[in-house]
């Protein structure tokens, strides 16, 4: 033997002790080091010590002079900012490492989890679909979310607007993985701040991202690329043509997964996506029974945890809850509440499709009261038609959705009727009015 390292055809053992962890940190956080170098500078050196040493001298015979690796100032410094927040690293290896992630060819080399770890050793289903989802797309996604859950298995999901957001809160009690874009130490978007709090009472929010940092367009296709990965199947709910849910399922089926999809008007653009896939084969999704058919069946001790009643006592995030349901409806909060809100992160950009705006909300800045209520107007608009779709929905359960006065609702409703934006139908049913072919 001449003394070369020589690579190894093991995977990389996990770091075991806090000079491991911030090595391993170090090395995943250099320039120019992604997964697939990680792994290869692992298996040639052997660790993330030598690693780190070897760096300088493989750059320089790259034709990169000067190089050094990930400062260990920083590098310390999300360990602390980890600490505070109660973030726990996961490598592969670990026991409580997503075990569907190791099937990948390569896994992430390092995971952010808050909130319950022993979440992610349980099996789970992805739920995705649109952010302006429609309201019998966020029916279906809550419907699909409980009875998957009931069966045993956990939802994952990324936390989004629209069917993500559905799919999460059908499934508090139960257990539901949030994976993030951005650090797993802020929730994105902001409205979802409280939702994101509220599920770490049974479930976890995770990402690969160093903490702190905040989701940029980039950032997205990596995180449907986990959620897929963790996941048993993806079911879409609701999908354009171009949409970061299709990017999901394209992962899966290049992951060696299932991929499954709720069927949509023709008409609709918002189920295009979806259609594309059932076109191509995709199983079509009717009901939770149709995903279950597909899987093994779960032990007994899968389902009997997922009927488990949820922890129950009052907590500092319940008072955030209340907090946040009291600034909405402009009841007085208290100071001790209001300590409690959560940062808003910076803004950043997504992937396709471009978020919806929040429901019937007020600008920060009050303008003049005409240009005011057309505002509010204008949006109360873009709710409605973002909520209907080409198939028919019922007028009561568009209010129930909305969660406005009917007061409020009707006049819009006549609007956009007499703007042949909307159509009505016998039976007090609303549907869209499709676009012409071309249009």
């Amino acid at each position: 033997m001449d003394g070369t390292p020589q690579p190894s055809t093991h995977p990389p053992l996990p770091p075991t002790t806090e000079e491991d962890r911030l090595a391993w940190l170090r090395l995943l956080r250099s320039r120019r080091v992604g997964p697939s170098t990680f792994y290869r500078l692992m298996a040639e050196h052997g660790s993330a010590q030598a690693a780190l040493e070897a760096l300088p001298g493989l750059a320089a015979s790259a034709g990169v002079p000067s190089y050094r690796p990930c400062p260990e100032g920083i590098a310390r410094e999300e360990l602390r900012r980890a600490t505070g927040a109660r973030a726990r690293m996961l490598t592969p290896g670990d026991a409580l490492f997503p075990r569907r992630l190791m099937d990948l060819d390569e896994p992430p080399p390092l995971l952010w989890m808050v909130g319950e770890p022993r979440v992610l050793s349980r099996p789970m289903i992805a739920l995705v679909g649109a952010r302006n989802a429609s309201s019998l797309a966020t029916r279906m996604a809550e419907r699909l979310a409980t009875d998957l859950a009931a069966a045993g298995y956990v939802i994952v999901s990324g936390l989004a607007r629209g069917v993500d957001t559905a799919a999460h809160r059908a499934s508090l009690a139960t257990g539901t993985v949030a994976v993030l874009a951005g650090g797993a130490d802020i929730p994105y978007p902001a409205e979802n701040a409280d939702l994101a709090d509220r599920l770490l009472l049974n479930g976890a929010r995770v990402s690969e991202r160093p903490l702190g940092h905040v989701a940029q367009a980039r950032d997205f296709p990596r995180r449907n690329r986990l959620i897929s990965g963790m996941a048993e199947v993806v079911v879409v709910v609701e999908a354009a043509a171009k949409s970061g849910s299709l990017i999901t399922a394209r992962n899966a089926l290049d992951q060696g997964r299932e991929a499954m999809a709720v069927p949509g008007h023709p008409f609709d653009a918002r189920a295009a996506g979806c259609n594309l896939l059932l076109r191509d084969g995709a199983r079509l999704v009717r009901s939770a029974e149709d995903v279950l058919e597909a899987l093994p069946p779960l032990p007994a001790a899968q389902r009997d945890l997922a009927l488990a009643p949820p922890d129950t006592r009052p907590t500092a995030l319940d008072r955030a809850r209340d907090m946040a349901l009291a600034l909405t409806r402009g009841t007085p909060v208290t100071r001790a509440a209001r300590d409690l809100r959560p940062p808003a992160p910076a803004a950043a950009e997504t992937d396709s499709p471009p978020e919806d705006t929040p429901l019937i909300e007020e600008p920060p800045e009050s303008p003049a009261p005409a240009a005011a209520a057309a505002l509010a107007q204008a949006r109360l608009h873009e709710a409605i038609l973002a909520r209907l779709s080409c198939a028919p929905l019922q007028e009561d359960q568009l209010i129930r959705d909305l969660d406005a006065p009917a007061a409020q609702i009707a006049p819009a409703l006549l609007d956009l009727e007499l703007s042949e934006r909307i159509e009505r139908r016998p039976g007090g049913m609303l549907t869209l009015v499709p676009d012409p072919p071309g249009g």
